[in-house]
Order: structure tokens, then C-alpha cells, then sequence
């Protein structure tokens, strides 16, 4: 026959497994995992202003950025964007005729396919744009640094604004891929 714990005993069993579970989630907090909220239309269609996502803060720990990531940064002291990175260090970036240019080579953006394709004749999704036209005299995304821009290309501040420019791997928070809220979104981005 089973012994039954004494109350007291019950609340510290109680006690030290809230303390764990508050330890745990610390931790995962501090380092592999934070939520954001998008805030702002800079990233429409493919994410929402209110889209709920978590951070993957432990990536760029251990791996660089790779072309189209959507990346957390800290823009300001007190505010953090979301934006998708387009150029990586070394690299030549511009965009003509709604165009991406990579080193001169065109690069297929198909997370603004159907953005695109619903513009009428003589419109652009995004305006020309070319590294030389950011502050400083760099003609490459500098080294530890990648460039990024907002999907909703005509509404966003990113690379292409004075006081964001390129963004060095210091700024970033980490990468966000998954939707948790709401309900009727939840899924990973498209990339």
C-alpha cells in the first residue's frame, strides 16, 4: 500500500517543478527562442501586420544568413524589424525593370510571383535600386554585413533608407519562419 504525501511535501514537489519549468523557459527565451510581432505593412503580402512568429535566436549563432532568410535585427535601441535579406557579403546588388541582381546575374524572387504578376503594364513592384545609392562609398554588401528589404517593396524602411542601411551580423536577433498566431496562419513562410 502506497503511502500518501503529506501536503506540505505535495507543495514543494509542486514548488520545484514550477521552478524548473520558469528555469526552462528562461532559458529558451534568452537563447533559442523569442517572439515577435510584425508591426506594419512592410512585409505584405507574405507576412501581416499582428502576425504572431517565434525567433530562432540560436541560427546565426552558429551558421551566416543565406539569401531570402527573414531576419529579426535591431534597427534602434528600442525597436526591432523584420525584414528578408537580398544581398550577402561581397556581393553586388541591384534591382532594374523589377529585376534582382545578383553579381549581375538575374535572381528569381518567387515569394513576389503573384505581386508581380497582377501589376499592370508600365508598373513596378520595386523601384530601381543599386548598393551605390545607400550612404558611404561601398560598391558590395561589406563583409559581416548583408542588405535587406521589406516584400511590400514601395512601403518599407530597410537597406535602401539612409539611417538603416546595411545591416551587420551584430544587429540581427535571428531568423523567423514560423507563423503561431492567428489561428488561420499558422504555418513556416515561405522562403
Amino acid at each position: 500500500m502506497a503511502k500518501k504525501k503529506s501536503g506540505k511535501s505535495e507543495w514543494i514537489d509542486w514548488l520545484k517543478a514550477l521552478l524548473i519549468a520558469a528555469i526552462i523557459a528562461i532559458i529558451v527565451r534568452t537563447f533559442i527562442f523569442t517572439p515577435i510581432v510584425v508591426d506594419g505593412p512592410s512585409m505584405q503580402p507574405n507576412l501581416q501586420d499582428g502576425d504572431h512568429m517565434l525567433v530562432n535566436k540560436l541560427n546565426y549563432k552558429l551558421n551566416e544568413p543565406e539569401r531570402f532568410d527573414i531576419v529579426v535585427f535591431h534597427a534602434t535601441e528600442q525597436k526591432d524589424y523584420i525584414k528578408r535579406v537580398i544581398g550577402l557579403p561581397g556581393e553586388t546588388v541591384h534591382i532594374q525593370n523589377d529585376i534582382l541582381y545578383i553579381d549581375g546575374k538575374a535572381v528569381a524572387e518567387p515569394f513576389l510571383a503573384e505581386q508581380k504578376a497582377m501589376l499592370q503594364e508600365g508598373q513596378k513592384y520595386t523601384q530601381d535600386f543599386s548598393i551605390e545609392q545607400l550612404p558611404g562609398d561601398d560598391t558590395v554588401v561589406p563583409d559581416d554585413h548583408i542588405l535587406v528589404l521589406g516584400d511590400n517593396r514601395n512601403d518599407s524602411t530597410d537597406s535602401r533608407s539612409f539611417d538603416i542601411g546595411f545591416i551587420s551580423y551584430d544587429q540581427l536577433v535571428g531568423n523567423a519562419s514560423v507563423i503561431y498566431w492567428p489561428l488561420d496562419r499558422i504555418g513556416f513562410v515561405d522562403e
